[in-house]
């Protein structure tokens, strides 16, 4: 089985640095029309604990691949990225 090609993305920091990110995935809720993403920094050591950071994002242009990215603020909207991880980890361990 071929090694998968992992989505990378580019995020600035508050200082205007870039950092690389891996896109660990997306989901869509239809019940509010926003979209998440959830993604896990490059240059993490392997003996680190991975950190995950989640955003609600919005396409720029349908033809464009740049995306608007915007804090999860509300706890509901933190539940269903915490419920989305736990049932991909979930996933994983079974296979």
């Amino acid at each position: 089985m071929a090694l998968e090609e992992k989505e990378r993305i580019i995020i600035p920091d508050e200082n205007g640095e870039e950092h690389l990110f891996e896109v660990l995935f997306t989901f869509d809720v239809d019940k509010t029309s926003h979209s998440y993403i959830a993604v896990t920094p490059v240059e993490q050591s392997e003996d680190e604990e991975v950190e995950v950071y989640a955003f609600r994002y919005e396409e720029k242009s349908k033809d464009d691949d740049d995306l608007s990215l915007f804090p999860i603020e509300s706890d509901e909207e933190w539940e269903m990225v915490e419920e989305m991880l736990h049932t991909l980890a979930d996933e994983e361990n079974e296979s």
